[in-house]
């Protein structure tokens, strides 16, 4: 697997080069457009949003995996952003609001690379689809209901949050609505969703935001109503220092936005990589992801990840490597070089569009659905993680979902690990009931025969103890022997070996022997270490094969 500086460019051809330009080019007329938006969810100037095309992308075009992934930011982290900063004190100037959202950002960085130094990717991607369904479904509701004030042409209360606050505020307003700012958002919208279901071979943001430009330009519909972007700075971000005094305060949102984070970004990166190249690394992503944040939030810049919608046209355009990212880079630099006035001219409506048609595509009645007709514990805990999203905060529900998922890993790990072991038609066993000879099975009525699949842990250590004892003691007769075949049983475990003496002292209580089959011989010359084990050895309790288990159960006295 490729990894250092640059891994996307191993074995790179030189023909590729006008695909990654032109892929680059096509993605930076999706990004830019989009990134700007996606500020404006976060409570914070367009520029930043362009800014975070910047530096944070090229730095995820040196490190990271994927050759058609696309980072800046998204709506799931804007929303985030917001909910953090809205925590926090409201009588600041507005720079240091913006300190403090870059702050965030580096506080995002620090988050992921640690996550990189303790290898916790493979634990954070235990989360389950059911929370990130719950989750998105609750971004996208939050967020269309925070862009519909600008998509009416109305005043929105800043101090409405959540969900239904902010769409009670806006259904009081409805008679303040403009006109014009409803035929814009509702023309957007449309062409929106036109062209990505007739034509996705063009860009959908840059077309409605030339379409809303030049509509300023040449006509007066800025006098009845229609609102413009504030203006864009000309140039390039500044250096910006953190806030360490607030880093108490953002400190949960950055865990928040850092998972959500690498989730997306390993989401898509993986949705999109191509049978011929190396596997997503999980570990890369975390130090591409970080490093990316973690430069942003020195420049200006929102917590990047990877965004699906700029992907796929990265994707669809060709790119061979991460040098389509660069150019995406290149290109944000221009625009904000040169482009700033063009941009004053930008009506919000048309950004307010953007991120309607972007976020409505998060909330998916099907997934719910599935969720619901598959596993009912997997759609409570969806439409839990919704629900708070919706009343409680994004940042909580976010925590929630992650907590629930940790208690349904832990309730899978924590079951019994024995399943009864049948005679199989034409000899040998299995834990299979349809190879089973049923007529067989009657010549063992004396005895209990279970098979452990697999190693014991904390966890499931004293459930499997429990299974054993409870399957034994409710035989009437009473058996003579256990019969416990371990040869699944690839890694020899403290557990495994208190389990084995508590059971041999607990089923010896009722006249049981408990005999062990099967174990790998290294772990057997480790297991003879303990006297517990020992002594199970020494009385003959520990054979090779089922069928000598059998006969040592059988043999009169134990």
């Amino acid at each position: 697997m490729p990894t250092g500086l640059l891994p996307t460019l191993s074995g790179y051809q030189r023909s590729w080069i006008r695909y990654d330009v032109v892929a680059g080019l096509a993605a930076g007329t999706v990004v830019i457009p989009q990134a700007m938006a996606y500020a404006t969810i976060a409570g914070l100037p367009v520029e930043v949003g362009l800014y975070t095309c910047m530096l944070p992308m090229i730095a995820y075009a040196l490190l990271g995996g994927s050759r058609s992934l696309s980072i800046s930011t998204t709506s799931t982290i804007a929303i985030l952003i917001a909910s953090t900063l809205a925590a926090l004190p409201d009588d600041r100037p507005g720079d240091e609001l913006l300190r403090a959202a870059f702050t965030l950002t580096v506080l995002v960085g620090l988050a992921l690379l640690l996550m990189r130094l303790f290898r916790l990717g493979s634990l954070v991607e235990q989360i389950s689809p059911a929370t990130m369904t719950g989750v998105k479904a609750g971004v996208g509701l939050t967020v269309a209901a925070s862009q519909l004030p600008t998509l009416l042409g109305v005043t929105g209360d800043a101090e409405d949050e959540g969900f239904f606050g902010k769409l009670a505020d806006t259904v009081s307003k409805l008679g303040d609505l403009s006109t014009a700012t409803v035929v814009v958002s509702a023309a957007a919208i449309a062409v929106l969703y036109g062209l990505r279901r007739f034509a996705p071979q063009l860009p959908g943001p840059l077309v409605v935001a030339a379409g809303g430009i030049l509509l300023v330009a040449l006509t007066d519909i800025e006098q009845h109503g229609l609102a413009l972007i504030p203006e864009v700075p000309s140039g390039l971000p500044t250096p910006t220092m953190p806030l360490w005094g607030e880093v108490g305060a953002l400190m949960p949102g950055a865990v928040a936005i850092a998972i959500m984070a690498f989730m997306e970004t390993v989401l898509v990166a993986r949705a999109q990589r191509q049978r011929s190249e190396p596997p997503i690394s999980s570990d890369q992503e975390l130090l591409a992801n970080g490093v990316a944040a973690l430069v942003g939030g020195f420049s200006q810049c929102l917590p990047p990840a990877g965004g699906f919608s700029q992907s796929a046209v990265n994707l669809r355009a060709g790119a061979r490597s991460q040098l389509a990212g660069i150019v995406t880079a290149v290109l944000a630099v221009l625009v904000a070089l040169f482009l700033g006035p063009v941009l004053d001219d930008l009506p919000e409506a048309i950004l307010a569009s953007m991120v309607m048609v972007a976020v409505l595509g998060l909330v998916s009645p099907g997934d719910f659905a599935r969720l619901r007709r598959i596993d009912r514990t997997e759609f409570r805990v969806a439409a839990a993680t919704a629900v708070i999203g919706l009343t409680a905060g994004l940042l909580l529900a976010v925590f929630v979902g992650v907590f629930l998922t940790l208690v349904l890993v832990l309730r899978a790990v924590s079951r019994s690990r024995v399943r009864p072991l049948l005679p199989r038609a034409g000899g040998g066993w299995t834990i299979n009931p349809d190879g089973a000879d049923a007529e067989a099975a009657t010549t063992y009525d004396d005895l209990v025969l279970l098979h452990l699949a697999g190693a014991l842990y904390t966890g499931n250590a004293r459930p499997t103890q429990d299974a054993v004892l409870e399957t034994a003691l409710a035989r009437e007769p009473r058996p003579v022997a256990v019969v416990l075949a371990v040869a699944a049983v690839d890694q020899l475990t403290v557990p495994f070996l208190d389990v084995l003496e508590a059971l041999h002292t607990d089923l010896a209580e009722d006249g049981i022997v408990l005999v062990v089959a099967g174990l790998q011989e290294s772990a057997r010359e480790a297991a003879g270490r303990s006297a517990g084990f020992a002594g199970l050895d020494a009385a003959g309790c520990v054979q090779p094969t089922v069928d000598a288990a059998i006969e040592r159960g059988r043999r009169p006295g134990g």
